[in-house]
């Protein structure tokens, strides 16, 4: 795909220049939609989780699992500091945009990896813990430092990270991992390529300006929009297994089959969508679909599992 010259980058500061980032720069270091989202997945996977959990160790169990998200995206962002900055999806975040040194992003990141694993250990158990640690692993050295750069199916391994929070919130409970948590995890691990291609679509110029080796600027459009669909067409029958495994009820199924239809349907629709489209509109409503999806799946198990447990009843 072509590339245009009419974005200008800004200029990194200059080693030593004094910073003013203020605690809004420090919390965007988290990431805090990203965090926003895991700290939800998580929750469900908590609240469906057979076994009951202290309500404050519920909540410490999540606000761990917040931090250690929080400082997943920190350590993101301090690596990914040189490439940001030739991005305009990004190029405002507090480094590339000189408000947070690269030295305080990576320390702050750091020190909130090993608190919320502590804490979480000490306060919860630590199978939870260790599965949290390696979550951050797995995404600030795994997916970061050598899958994002190294190949176009970086967002496919590398989504892991983002679906392993059910199964820690799953394991915060059980003190275990089911095939009940891992069927949690697989809706979220094959909606990542879907949703993150149809962002790379329309933002390919970005990734290509920074050497990101995204699905579309090496297969090309036509590829990507195949791959898209496939996925689309897996997120949505992972969507209906935990009615079909039994561990959510029919009405979760129905909603569950209903969304998934409309996101293979949003997949069509970018899959016939001209390979060359400037105004790439079918793929900017993929990806704003793709995200009510994945809340919309996660509020109907939220909902299943609270009358369950409260009421006694199996919808």
């Amino acid at each position: 795909m072509a590339m245009t010259n009419d974005y200008k980058a800004p200029t990194m500061p200059a080693a030593g220049q004094v910073l003013d980032g203020d605690a809004g720069d420090f919390f965007a270091l988290l990431k805090p939609r990203v965090m926003s989202l895991v700290v939800f997945t998580a929750l469900v996977g908590l609240l469906m989780a057979p076994g009951e959990i202290h309500p404050v160790l519920g909540f410490i169990a999540v606000l761990s699992i917040a931090v250690g998200a929080g400082a997943s995206g920190a350590l993101n962002m301090w690596y990914d500091a040189d490439i940001d900055i030739l991005m305009g999806r990004t190029a405002k975040r507090p480094v590339p945009a000189g408000r947070i040194s690269a030295d305080a992003t990576l320390a702050f990141g750091l020190f909130l990896s090993v608190f919320s694993v502590a804490m979480l250990g000490l306060m919860v158990n630590w199978l939870s813990a260790g599965l949290l640690a390696f979550t951050i692993f797995f995404y600030a050295v795994v997916y970061t430092m050598w899958l994002k750069r190294s190949t176009p199916h970086n967002i496919v391994i590398g989504g892991a990270a983002g679906a392993f929070p059910p199964i820690i919130g799953w394991a915060c409970v059980t003190n275990s991992i089911s095939i009940e948590s891992i069927a949690l995890f697989a809706i979220i691990f094959l909606w990542t390529p879907a949703h993150f291609w149809a962002l790379a679509l329309f933002k390919a110029e970005d990734y290509g300006r920074a050497g990101v080796p995204m699905l579309p600027n090496v297969a090309g459009e036509r590829a990507t929009k195949t791959q898209i669909v496939i996925y689309s067409v897996l997120t949505a029958v992972s969507g209906v297994v935990p009615t079909l495994m039994g561990f959510a009820g029919i009405a979760y199924g129905v909603v569950a089959a209903l969304l998934g239809v409309a996101f293979i349907w949003y997949a069509v629709q970018v899959w016939r969508m001209a390979d060359g489209d400037k105004k790439m509109i079918p793929a900017k409503k993929l990806f704003g679909y793709s995200l009510l999806y994945l809340f919309g799946i996660f509020t109907a198990l939220l909902v299943d599992a609270l009358v369950t447990k409260f009421f006694g009843v199996v919808v």
